[in-house]
């Protein structure tokens, strides 16, 4: 997309090492580095994904712990966007810890979940941010997380 806020699936690949069946993120809406740096990126959920094989035959629920990994992929696109953005070097971004946890609702095959995402501060590698995710404008999760980048990498 020529849009500079829209980042398509291509960009996604560059952006998070994530591949099938673990890349939960498929297309970033907008996104700012403007304070706070925030993202709004989307999952559309589909009755293929492999997951609904085993949770729940009959009654096929996403797992609340991709929800919060797919909101932790979320915050890594804006880290790494920001680092394009500045010319920082490359990193990978470990989920270090989740708190506030929270599941309002189901998610289930036909759903498309929005994840916003605003980073609260990032300090010495250290990332906090607080997350939120939709489904048609009601929230189904949401989290606080702080992210870490990889001293090594």
């Amino acid at each position: 997309m020529n849009d500079s806020t829209h980042v398509d699936i291509e960009h996604i690949f560059r952006l998070l090492p994530h591949r099938y069946p673990f890349l939960l993120v498929d297309r970033v809406l907008d996104w700012s580095l403007d304070p706070p740096a925030r993202i709004h990126a989307i999952k559309n959920v589909t009755i293929n994904e492999h997951f609904f094989q085993g949770h729940f035959p009959g009654h096929p629920v996403m797992p609340g712990v991709l929800i919060l990994e797919a909101m932790a992929q979320a915050a890594g696109c804006l880290a790494h966007l920001a680092r394009e953005q500045t010319g920082g070097r490359e990193q990978l971004f470990y989920l270090v810890k989740i708190d506030k946890a929270r599941f309002n609702h189901t998610v289930v095959p036909g759903d498309q979940l929005h994840f916003h995402v605003r980073q609260k501060r990032m300090v010495r590698g250290m990332g906090l941010y607080e997350a939120e995710t939709h489904v048609d404008d009601e929230r189904v999760a949401s989290c606080e997380m702080l992210c870490a980048a990889r001293p090594d990498a």
